[in-house]
């Protein structure tokens, strides 16, 4: 195993790389405000942070990551287009795995440019590649942004895409609401007892929590008419679910999409945007007809990605996390932009995994 000496420097060596390749050196604070990723998480970040408290701070977080800070930084302040680099230290707490490290060292590069989002995808994804040369490693792409996009185009209620936007990267839960607005699988009992009265519920239940009358009788008023639109269609999900099994380089890939496209017209623009992307990556080298792409990659640990991602593996020691992972993250720029957006896109990798993964080559 590589002492923390010999990560610090390969991190060192990493980050002097990507500031070679335009990045600026940047060094957020180890103490993030729990209150934001308390808002962008829910209370499931818990589980996974370190958390502590001051009188004058109020709640706050061991930093679980770095891109939330970076683009809280340049969203503030920050010059276009701009390149971020950093490294250190990230804490996440581990309750089911011992073996697993809770402290460890990331290195990340990050691009905030709105001149060609595929080109910008393109150059990440290749500096990455770049500095794993030499490693057996698989690589996983996939692209967020279209399952998003098959899901604004169905031909449903505006309360239930919206439901299935927010659960993409909860595969069971996505699953599940799918089956229930498809009419495969029944209302849960507590919904339909709300949805099967008539009238105002605020005078026959007592008031418990701080939700006031208006806001309980809104929030029945739109289950009743949840319960009353029609079901997804079969077709829209026979197509949906060929979207979601779609595994294959890509250039199969593209093909089996623009086949689905027919039933699901919306994720054109989307695949035109992954076509983009390819090219601006054979541009830079990348062998493109081996890649794999996985329609469903990233929906299970990224979080704020919303389009392009991806991430680099150890087969032969699937014990590991992903040795680098990263992707778009649009969204995130607008939600902490205060009005203002940039389209974002960046990756992180872990040094001490690089070492130990060469120590095993050599041996």
């Amino acid at each position: 195993m590589p002492n923390r000496s010999q990560i610090e420097a390969q991190a060192a060596l990493l980050r002097q790389r990507f500031e070679v390749a335009g990045g600026v050196v940047v060094d957020p604070p180890l103490l993030q405000s729990a209150d934001l990723l308390l808002d962008l998480y829910g209370e499931d970040i818990r589980a996974r942070a370190y958390v502590t408290s001051d009188a004058l701070r109020g709640e706050q977080m061991l930093r679980p990551d770095f891109t939330l800070p970076v683009v809280q930084m340049h969203m503030r302040n920050g010059a276009e287009p701009a390149r971020y680099t950093y490294a250190g230290q990230v804490f996440r707490r581990q309750e089911h795995d011992p073996d697993r490290a809770n402290e460890f060292v990331q290195v990340g590069y990050e691009v905030f440019d709105r001149t060609d989002p595929a080109d910008a995808d393109a150059e990440v994804f290749a500096l990455f590649h770049l500095q794993l040369r030499g490693l057996e490693l698989r690589v996983a792409t996939g692209d967020i942004g279209i399952l998003m996009a098959a899901v604004d185009g169905l031909q449903t209620t505006e309360v239930r895409k919206a439901a299935l936007r927010r659960h993409i990267w909860r595969p069971r839960r996505f699953r599940a609401l799918l089956d229930r607005f498809a009419g495969r699988s029944p209302m849960p009992e507590s919904r339909k007892m709300l949805v099967s009265t008539s009238g105002s519920l605020t005078g026959t239940v007592p008031e418990i929590g701080k939700r006031r009358a208006k806001e309980i009788d809104d929030r029945v008023e739109i289950l009743r008419k949840d319960a009353a639109a029609p079901p997804v269609s079969d077709h829209e999900m026979a197509a949906l679910e060929a979207l979601l099994a779609v595994r294959e380089t890509v250039p199969y890939a593209m093909e089996q999409m623009r086949d689905i496209a027919v039933d699901l017209p919306a994720i054109l623009p989307a695949l035109d945007r992954l076509e983009a992307r390819a090219a601006a990556m054979k541009a830079r080298g990348i062998d493109v007809d081996r890649l794999d792409f996985e329609a469903s990659y990233g929906r299970t640990s990224m979080e704020y990605y919303d389009g392009f991602v991806f991430g680099f593996y150890a087969e032969r020691r699937p014990d590991l996390p992903p040795i680098a992972t990263g992707g778009r993250y649009d969204a995130l720029t607008r939600l902490l932009g205060q009005g203002g957006e940039i389209p974002a896109v960046g990756g992180v990798i872990r040094p001490d995994l690089i070492l130990t993964l060469a120590e095993e080559t050599r041996s």
